[in-house]
């Protein structure tokens, strides 16, 4: 049997993902046993995202939830690059953390990374684009409903003054063998990308407790190199929950895409826009004709909207 092959990097993701392979690719352990058990009692109404396996991974989130249970306390971090409108894949995490925020009555750190999109030349972004869309995506976010008063919202571009001594620190411990080999950076890499890991390290080090990153499974990478240097600095390791991908419209073999818009639900779609992409492009598994389909259905096991729901 040919195994089949799929990337997940934090700048693509395509093909079918073998979730069960990337746990071992990446070195995190699955959620499953007493410490699901634990997470969806945290959860309360959320829990059906531990139990779908829709959150499935972490690193160290047992060590968090032994703190938080000895009155040490924690902190979230989460984030968003703003490469376009934001789709109903995008908005889980942020839910996902607000509930966690809820619970634990801490505060909650969103990294929104206008410079990592425009140092990502494949997208062909400008400096403009980046900072109109951030200016959207801030918006979209801040109606989850995070608590004001534990909530700060970081656009990189504007932050970077206050936050440049520490990135300065936490650059000078990374050497670029380490982002090259993390990474895959080549001698084509623009320097910026080289840089820029150091940057989204930060949030994770703002403070002195166990930091908790709820984040699609793509951006591990980044907190491998911070666990790699934070205890030398002072600080803790990261932790982190890992989601899997919304599937597009289009088929379970790619995520929904703000680039690809027949795979996308938008958080700005009214109804009559989601109902003509869903009837249009949904993929259901369907039979061989119109009549086999509507008297055996479609497959669940690939029917897009039911994998949703």
């Amino acid at each position: 049997m040919v195994e089949e092959k799929f990337v997940v990097t934090p700048w693509e993701v395509k093909g079918n993902v073998d979730y069960d392979r990337l746990i071992s690719d990446f070195g995190t352990q699955p959620i499953t046993g007493p410490l699901a058990k634990k997470l969806e009692g945290i959860l309360g109404n959320a829990a059906y995202l531990v139990r779908r396996r829709i959150f499935f991974s972490h690193r160290d989130l047992d060590l968090v939830l032994n703190d938080y249970s000895k009155g040490k306390g924690l902190f979230l971090y989460t984030g968003r690059g703003p490469s376009g409108p934001m789709h109903i894949g995008h908005i889980i995490q942020f839910y996902f953390t607000k509930w966690l925020q809820d619970k634990f009555h801490t505060t909650v750190y969103i990294q929104i990374t206008d410079d990592e999109k425009f140092l990502e030349e494949k997208r062909n972004l400008t400096y403009e684009d980046t900072q109109r869309w951030a200016a959207d995506n801030i918006l979209e976010i801040a109606a989850v409903g995070f608590d004001p008063d534990r909530t700060f919202i970081l656009q990189d571009t504007e932050f970077i003054g206050q936050a440049y001594p520490m990135v300065l620190k936490i650059a000078r411990r990374v050497n670029f063998s380490t982002v090259k080999a993390v990474f895959g950076f080549t001698g084509e890499t623009n320097i910026g990308f080289a840089f820029y890991p150091s940057i989204q390290i930060l949030p994770s080090l703002l403070e002195k407790r166990r930091c908790l990153i709820p984040s699609a499974i793509d951006q591990d990478p980044y907190w491998r190199i911070q666990r790699d240097i934070a205890e030398s600095m002072g600080y803790y390791k990261a932790a982190a929950v890992h989601s899997k991908f919304l599937p597009a419209l289009t088929g379970l073999q790619d995520k929904m895409s703000s680039s690809k818009q027949e795979t996308t639900i938008n958080l700005s779609d009214d109804d009559k826009t989601v109902r003509n992409k869903v009837y249009r492009y949904a993929f259901s598994g369907g039979q061989a004709t119109k009549e086999e389909h509507r008297k055996k259905g479609g497959d669940p096991d690939v029917d897009v909207p039911f994998q949703w729901l």
